[in-house]
């Protein structure tokens, strides 16, 4: 079997990822699970997660990260919102103590040199291209399977800074955003990678031999009422993010679903219709935590262990 972990993007909300791969990872019945993978993918915080695992840390550190070092990666001063009007003329947070943080945790350690294959989408804004009608935005897989086209060489935590700088909350990192515009839940762009025929035949899985582990980071049960919206960009800018990120989320995993049947399973948590927990919800970081301590899990520790175990 080809074993593929997805981690969704989500901001602080990666903090319930954490915690529930932490306690699927102490579960006796399906003891060593996670070092099983073989190919990790993830996008946005996700990324973070994904490069974290593959280097060698555990949930638990991970999730330490969420919790000790949110509050400074996601501070806002009153002074920054005055000087971007809001978020009107400038993103919502510094990424200086993002990247220091990120630095701390991978120092200067290449995607070549981590223990687990991994796939990071991010998008480039610019790819600078010289030829004619070339130059464009487009969307930017990292990787380091072998081949051309590997990135083998790029350090992983420039990557995860690339992957997380989601647009209007980071400033874009050397020309790139998010991944999650495209692919927030990224499950089908591992899928890809992984039965890639560019692949060497030591690394290229076949479909039939694919079990997919994807995880979400908690859903809100969003809605806008009315037939018949006649907006413009005032009213649509506001939900435009999460409609985008929702919907790139959900067809990933109709995609996955219909591809692999019971060889894939989808994680997610849907949060009580009373509750939204945004992606920089400082002040809910123990509501994550408990949730991610306290959801049901027995579904997914059966087929870890029918499928994958």
């Amino acid at each position: 079997m080809y074993k593929i972990l997805s981690l969704d993007g989500g901001g602080l909300r990666g903090l319930i990822t954490a915690r529930m791969l932490q306690r699927l990872n102490a579960e006796p019945a399906i003891a060593g699970w996670l070092d099983q993978v073989d190919l990790i993918a993830g996008t946005s915080t996700g990324g973070i997660l994904a490069l974290g695992l593959a280097a060698g840390k555990t949930p638990q550190q991970i999730a330490d990260l969420y919790k000790i070092k949110g509050p400074d990666i996601f501070d806002d001063s009153l002074l920054d919102d005055v000087l971007d009007l809001g978020r009107t003329i400038g993103a919502e947070y510094s990424s200086k103590t993002l990247k220091k943080e990120l630095r701390s945790i991978f120092g200067n350690t290449t995607l070549a040199q981590l223990g687990k294959k991994v796939v990071i989408p991010t998008f480039d804004l610019d790819n600078e291209a010289t030829g004619r009608n070339e130059r464009t935005w487009k969307p930017k897989i990292f990787h380091n399977f072998s081949g051309a086209d590997t990135d083998g060489e790029f350090l992983a935590a420039d990557i995860a800074l690339y992957t997380s700088s989601a647009p209007t909350y980071f400033p874009s990192a050397d020309g790139y955003i998010d991944g999650g515009v495209f692919a927030n839940n990224p499950s089908v762009v591992a899928l890809v990678q992984a039965i890639s025929r560019r692949n060497k035949p030591a690394e290229r899985a076949r479909i039939d031999d694919v079990v997919l582990l994807s995880v979400g980071t908690g859903k809100t049960l969003n809605y806008i009422k009315g037939k018949s919206l006649d907006w413009g960009y005032a009213q649509w800018v506001k939900p435009l993010m999460n409609i985008l990120m929702d919907g790139v989320a959900g067809i990933a995993d109709y995609q996955s679903s219909q591809l692999l049947g019971d060889s894939y399973k989808r994680l997610q948590i849907i949060f009580d219709e009373t509750e939204s927990i945004p992606l920089d919800a400082v002040d809910k970081l123990d509501r994550m935590d408990q949730i991610g301590s306290s959801v049901v899990l027995t579904d997914t520790i059966e087929w870890i262990q029918t499928q994958w175990v």
